[in-house]
């Protein structure tokens, strides 16, 4: 039976292949060449270009836990330097040749075959509700297997992502917040790379803590309390929940056939990720 752990299990398959985009040099490249420079122009521009040419608003809340005045120094700028589509290219571009240097050696039918299930699984998630995962799944499939992998992991990703705004928003959370809660579980290092990472103040971090401490679910101090943590595993558990649908689809033995797969690729990968990431994705022990 599929259950929410191997939902989370897959995640941190298929996160890694998604990160390339904003992590690697090709990445980079592919958008100065399309004539884009700067990171969080990238970043803002080729996740939201499947949604088109939007405003602040509706990114703001599609990514959740973006301070809204970052955002709002993005958009709708952005798009009088690179258009949507042309944003879109760039950066299917830049993960082609980043993952392509990455799966130098391998037999091609090692990606093809990854490609393939991981589509799949896909193609079976259920997209009600799900606005980024939805907007990735209109966009067309590639035909190239390296392409088509990132393309798949891309959209399950946003999939899984739409689901914990959806478990978050259940909890009572807002985007500030829900930062302020998980650095509580791991600690003041993974402030000093979200909280920059997302835009917030000093004084917007602070007021979060004070309602998360005010709620029972953090310490005076900053930590996680008991009461914090079981409703933070419940948030985790949700999340898992709504993004095993997938592989509940595809079956057990095509899922645990796709982390076969994926494992080789994946430990290629994280050689170019940061071990310190806002995501948070952390390198498996």
């Amino acid at each position: 039976m599929t259950t929410p752990s191997t939902a989370r299990r897959l995640w941190s398959l298929f996160e890694p292949l998604h990160a390339v985009t904003y992590f690697t040099p090709q990445a980079a490249e592919a958008f100065e060449a399309a004539g884009l420079t700067g990171f969080w122009r990238r970043y803002f521009a080729g996740r939201a270009a499947a949604l088109g040419a939007v405003g602040p608003g509706p990114v703001t809340a599609a990514f959740f836990g973006f301070a809204p005045a970052m955002v709002s120094r993005a958009f709708p700028g952005v798009w009088s330097r690179i258009s949507p589509p042309n944003a879109l290219a760039a950066r299917a571009a830049g993960a082609e040749a980043a993952l392509t240097d990455l799966f130098a050696g391998l037999p091609p039918s090692t990606v093809a075959d990854a490609a393939d299930l991981l589509a799949t699984a896909a193609c079976s998630a259920d997209m009600p509700g799900r606005v980024l995962a939805a907007a990735h799944a209109d966009l067309p499939w590639p035909s190239d297997p390296v392409t088509r992998l990132w393309h798949a992991a891309t959209i399950l990703r946003e999939h899984r992502g739409d689901g914990h705004v959806a478990a978050l928003l259940t909890a009572g959370v807002d985007g500030c917040e829900s930062l302020v809660w998980r650095v509580g579980l791991d600690g003041d290092r993974l402030r000093e790379v979200t909280q920059p990472a997302r835009g917030w103040t000093d004084e917007e971090w602070q007021g979060a803590a004070r309602r998360l401490e005010k709620r029972g679910w953090l310490t005076a101090g900053g930590s996680v309390t008991a009461e914090g943590r079981d409703a933070y595993e419940g948030v985790e558990a949700l999340t898992d929940r709504l993004a095993a649908g997938p592989w509940q689809r595809i079956g057990e033995a095509a899922t645990d056939r796709c982390a076969e797969l994926l494992a080789p690729l994946v430990a290629r990968v994280w050689t170019v990720l940061p071990d310190d990431n806002p995501i948070p994705l952390r390198r498996p022990a």
